[in-house]
């Protein structure tokens, strides 16, 4: 019986070799072969939309002109403008055999960008999902919607998969092999009080919204700066970000149309035989769109001979229409399971690039790991102290009022000459 599964590192270098996967002018850096997937660079142009579309009968480039509004030369650098769709020639092109589909999807730190984007191929009506034999050019649609960006040709915004024939795995393997060697772990990595995966081997994943100081994640900003993508390190988080914070019964209510970043009450440890896909969801569950970047690559929370115990995924949420309450530990996005066509030689992890292993909540790397904002004390020095004893002694003598008793305190900045 011959082999199938998603295609790891080394086949897609074969594939290069091969003009499976090609480029016309340009070299695919060593750097975008991933453990199951490849990075996809942007070409050397954007059009700017009047909307979106899918070309159903038609190739891409006829469907254009009736939609373009502005060309842009991406060469030396371009800017995208918020909640505009823009379409993207990429670099790469395919020459897919008939046992071989792709399947593409954001990459992390796009996805953790609130910047959406998806494949359109010739006479397809799918976004993302590439049909075997598929022979032609990629073209990559791109909407950013917290912040305006600036790309360059040559950026890699998006990531593609190849798989050979049905890479699903069988009734049950996963929870067969989370038993054996545990795959989902609670976030301290242990495994009380958690769900299995199902038989379907998929897991589920909640929100983690036990407070810290720094709180539960963050939302984006509105009318921030620009954020240039050819930047790595560079920005301060606080110009974009702010904290949000769960209330005492760990509970969070999600604006409509605000982006939030999360990170996840388990963790999860993915085998090198095996590669992953985040869903978006369930609409019927509420109105809420969980993680744009879907793709979890073979020792994502493995590491070097399953060393790690797992590691929290960060989940990019946005709610619709109407304002959504979600608790500590409730279901709002689920993990699907396929087997690799070979484990790869090289795991997720800091030998292939990987920027997020092992690192639980964080925004992604064009941010420093620290900001200049400081927030505002509502009280200080003797105050602040004594505003601190009297919650306490509240909490401690009065606890079922509910009520925090009112502290007296001078406004902030007054003095005995004042």
């Amino acid at each position: 019986m011959e082999a199938t599964g998603i295609l790891p590192m080394r086949w897609i270098k074969e594939a290069a070799r091969d003009n499976i996967l090609y480029t016309e002018r340009y070299k695919i850096p060593e750097e975008n072969f991933q453990p199951a997937s490849i990075d996809l660079q942007l070409g050397v142009k954007a059009y700017r939309l009047r909307c979106s579309f899918l070309p159903d009968e038609s190739t891409v480039l006829e469907k254009l002109p009736e939609l373009e509004m502005e060309e842009l030369d991406l060469r030396d650098g371009a800017i995208l403008e918020r909640n505009r769709p823009y379409l993207i020639p990429l670099i790469e092109e395919l020459r897919l055999p008939e046992s071989v589909y792709a399947k593409a999807n954001p990459k992390s730190s796009t996805g953790r960008l609130d910047i959406f984007t998806r494949v359109i191929t010739d006479r397809s009506h799918r976004f993302d999902d590439i049909a075997p034999g598929y022979q032609g050019q990629l073209f990559l649609e791109v909407v950013s919607r917290s912040f305006t960006i600036r790309v360059k040709t040559g950026l890699s915004l998006n990531q593609l998969r190849l798989v050979k024939g049905d890479p699903k795995c069988g009734d049950g393997e996963i929870l067969d092999l989370h038993r054996n060697s545990p795959i989902l772990l609670s976030a301290a990595g242990q495994m009380d009080q958690l769900r299995e995966p199902a038989c379907n081997n998929t897991i589920s994943l909640g929100a983690n919204l036990t407070n810290k100081p720094t709180g539960v994640g963050y939302r984006a900003k509105k009318n921030s700066s620009l954020i240039d993508l050819t930047r790595v390190y560079h920005y301060d988080p606080g110009d974009y970000w702010e904290p949000v914070f769960a209330d005492r019964s760990s509970r969070l209510i999600l604006e409509p149309e605000e982006f939030y970043l999360l990170t996840s009450a388990e963790s999860v440890s993915i085998p090198p035989d095996y590669a992953a896909e985040m869903t978006a969801y369930d609409p019927s569950s509420g109105e809420l769109r969980t993680h744009y970047a879907g793709f979890f690559d073979p020792g994502f929370g493995y590491g070097e001979q399953g060393r790690l115990a797992g590691v929290q995924p960060v989940m990019e949420v946005r709610a619709h229409d109407v304002p959504f309450m979600i608790e500590h530990g409730q279901s709002i996005c689920s993990l699907t399971f396929e087997r690799m066509l070979e484990a790869p030689d090289k795991w997720y992890g800091a030998e292939v690039g990987s920027s997020y292993q092992g690192k639980g909540l964080i925004l992604s790397k064009h941010f420093l790991p620290e900001t200049n904002h400081w927030q505002l004390a509502l009280f200080e020095g003797d105050e602040r102290v004594a505003a601190q004893q009297a919650v306490a002694e509240n909490r401690d003598g009065d606890t079922n009022s509910g009520v925090i008793k009112s502290v007296e305190t001078k406004p902030l900045g007054d003095t005995e000459s004042n």
